[in-house]
């Protein structure tokens, strides 16, 4: 897995002159880490068994945490 590839991307959305209410000036979205490993590699890093159910893959590489990077 490269590590120059992030999971989070930002964006910044448009922000017209007369919205209601403050803009949120950068956003992000997420991106799923399968699109970054091509075949599977032999010998990718494992989970353990009980690690794998909770975090729902046995590959660490394709584990993607839910929530996004909080803006400050």
């Amino acid at each position: 897995m490269n590590s120059s590839h992030t999971q989070f991307k930002p964006y910044e959305p448009f922000v017209g002159p007369f919205d209601p209410c403050p803009p949120i000036r950068v956003k992000y979205y997420s991106t799923p880490p399968n699109l970054y490993l091509g075949f599977q590699p032999p010998n990718l890093p494992q989970f353990s068994a009980f690690d794998a159910l909770k975090y729902g893959t046995l590959w660490k590489a394709l584990y993607s945490p839910y929530d996004p990077p909080k803006s400050k």
